[in-house]
């Protein structure tokens, strides 16, 4: 017996020393212009193995054993920053926690009709004719500007899940992608949101199933969240530093988090300044911004319903560009189905697609695609705070 408690001490230590000796992962920062050489070399000191450069942020993703501490990792040369790549839920509805506060709000959802909660209607097949046309894509009123423009030849990244290209109304604008949890695998989606936000953004106009609002813009897929809508801070990172690369003109991120990283504010701030737009909501828990939709180089979008009040669940701040339809939307979903969803994730698409209409109507910038929606808003008698500066009216894109 006493033999038999020993082993089990003796394992026990065994497992906390393991425990112990684990590597963390890290987003090391470097001065510009240091040599990727060096950069290796230095970290490689530390007993670091670098696993990904990201070179739109000067920076690698690197291993680390857990006892080597950010001030080691900050005295290597040229070093000028390190944060943890946390891999945290991006598109998860609300915290396991929920203070009272979101409970009261959330009954009171459910008694308006709009609750975000990610449980969905059950997946339906091909719509009749007669429905291709949802009440978001109407209430921006898409079709006024489509004879002017439908989005063609604009790039639209849909930074997310992933997205079923095979799906009969996306297979036709479906360009291209990237995995940035597996560069070995296309971006297929595994979860479904990615595909529900490609199809309010750019579902093709065939009479049937749902039509988005820039119909004729060429879809990309940046999967860069998994399955349960989780993803580290490098993967974002690698998802908007591929839409730079491959020169995207409007970006969507419908995902969020109360905290910020200050490794993904560089990667916003660079897209931008390389001229791709960023479209991102706002977040679903009532309560402020999420990042990175409160960096000012995004355009932050809250949800509205179809009363034009602001949904029940939007975030809401100084920050929110503008409102779209984002309660009980259908669109695109994972095996050539449809399902009805609501959230800020379904509001920031619609503006998107507004986005590529604006770039096809000849805005080339992203301060001129923000400009040229600003002039096309309308308000709805909300606060500031809750709308911006309003519902962009599509058919004011293009007078």
């Amino acid at each position: 017996m006493k033999r038999l408690k020993l082993f089990g001490a003796a394992f026990l230590l065994a497992s906390v020393l393991a425990a112990n000796s684990q590597a963390s992962q890290k987003i090391v920062t470097f001065t510009p212009g240091t040599p990727v050489r060096e950069r290796i070399a230095g970290l490689k000191k530390l007993g670091g193995k670098v696993l990904k450069d990201l070179p739109l942020i000067n920076a690698v993703t690197a291993e680390f054993p857990d006892k080597v501490l950010e001030p080691d990792i900050l005295s290597c040369p040229h070093v000028c920053a390190v944060e943890e790549d946390q891999v945290i839920t991006w598109i998860e509805a609300a915290p396991a926690a929920l203070p009272l506060s979101y409970i009261n709000t959330s009954l009171a959802a459910i008694r308006a009709g709009d609750y975000t909660g990610f449980i969905p209607a059950p997946a339906v097949p091909r719509a009749a004719p007669a429905f291709e046309m949802q009440w978001g894509v109407k209430r921006v009123n898409a079709s006024a500007a489509w004879s002017t423009t439908m989005g063609q030849g604009v790039k639209v990244g849909i930074i997310d899940t992933g997205m079923d290209y095979t799906h009969p109304d996306l297979k036709a604008n479906y360009a291209g992608g990237y995995n940035a949890l597996d560069n070995s695998k296309p971006p297929l989606d595994d979860n479904g949101h990615g595909t529900h936000v490609a199809g309010i953004i750019g579902a093709v106009s065939d009479g049937a199933g749902v039509v988005g609002v820039a119909p004729k813009a060429s879809l990309y897929a940046v999967k860069v969240l998994n399955a349960r809508g989780s993803g580290a801070y490098s993967a974002i990172i690698d998802g908007i530093q591929w839409a730079v690369n491959n020169k995207m003109d409007v970006v969507n991120m419908s995902l969020g988090s109360p905290s910020g990283s200050a490794a993904i504010q560089k990667a916003v701030e660079a897209a931008y300044k390389a001229g791709v737009t960023l479209v991102m909501a706002a977040g679903n828990d009532s309560g402020p911004v999420n990042y990175p939709a409160r960096y000012p180089q995004s355009i932050a979008v809250a949800a509205s319903d179809s009363a034009d009040n602001i949904a029940s669940f939007s975030s809401r701040g100084p920050e929110i560009a503008f409102i779209a339809p984002g309660v009980a939307i259908n669109s695109t979903y994972m095996g050539g189905l449809y399902k009805s969803l609501s959230g800020t994730s379904m509001a920031s698409p619609h503006v998107a697609g507004l986005a590529a209409l604006a770039v096809g109507a000849g805005a080339k910038t992203p301060a001129a695609v923000r400009k040229a929606l600003q002039s096309a808003a309308v308000s709805l008698g909300l606060q500031p705070s809750e709308q911006g500066a309003g519902l962009v009216d599509a058919g004011n894109l293009v007078k």
